[in-house]
């Protein structure tokens, strides 16, 4: 089933592997564009109600299920929801998984090259079959660089985002969140690296965008 998805996408995109994993993942997020849209509204909201939840969070403090109940309830009043924010990276969760089925599979991939360096390949299997000194590799490196540079870039925006109000633990965490990105390109084949590169920078321009909007 796999190989004949692959097979399938990849006769559509003229042959290129590398180019239907591009028009794939640009596919992916115009199709959850509006679970985006509703997590930059989710994050206004949640800037308004910032007074009301920290009110909450000192009144219920120590009652975790009386304080779940009562944010739920504030948010519903708004028409929100406290999980909006992260409803686009789960539902992103499937067609990231399909993606490493297909970069892994033993025959899905075979022959389609990135400007030379073969898409169903780990950066072990580069090193093995190519050396450190080599065009592969490097084409590999410029991948998870790429990915680095816009981790490093979405931290930054996050943490410029945060408040001293917010909990110390989630100031510290939200920040390092984006770097997940380039330890999965880095451990996962190039053709899952090159998916991850096109989603990450999609992310990271889309929010500009709709904070400015919201703005």
């Amino acid at each position: 089933m796999i190989e004949s998805l692959v097979t399938f996408v990849v006769g559509m995109s003229g042959g290129h592997a590398a180019l239907a994993i591009v028009l794939f993942t640009l596919a992916v997020r115009v199709l959850l564009l509006p679970l985006s849209v509703r997590q930059a509204r989710s994050a206004k909201v949640k800037e308004r109600l910032a007074p009301e939840l920290r009110r909450l969070q000192k009144r219920f403090g120590r009652d975790p299920q009386r304080l779940s109940k009562e944010v739920s309830a504030l948010y519903a009043r708004e028409g929100s929801s406290p999980f909006a924010g992260i409803m686009p990276g789960l539902a992103q969760a499937p067609f990231l998984w399909l993606m490493y089925q297909v970069a892994t599979h033993p025959t899905a991939l075979a022959g389609q090259q990135l400007l030379g360096a073969p898409l169903g390949q780990q950066v072990a299997g580069m090193v093995a079959n190519y050396g450190l000194i080599s065009w592969p590799f490097s084409v590999f490196v410029v991948i998870i660089a790429l990915v680095a540079l816009v981790a490093w870039l979405s931290s930054r925006k996050i943490r410029s985002t945060l408040t001293e109000e917010q909990p110390e633990t989630l100031r510290k965490i939200m920040p390092l969140l984006p770097w997940g990105s380039v330890v999965a390109a880095a451990v996962l084949p190039l053709a899952a690296g090159l998916y991850l590169l096109v989603s990450t920078a999609w992310t990271f321009g889309e929010r500009a965008v709709l904070a400015a909007r919201a703005g």
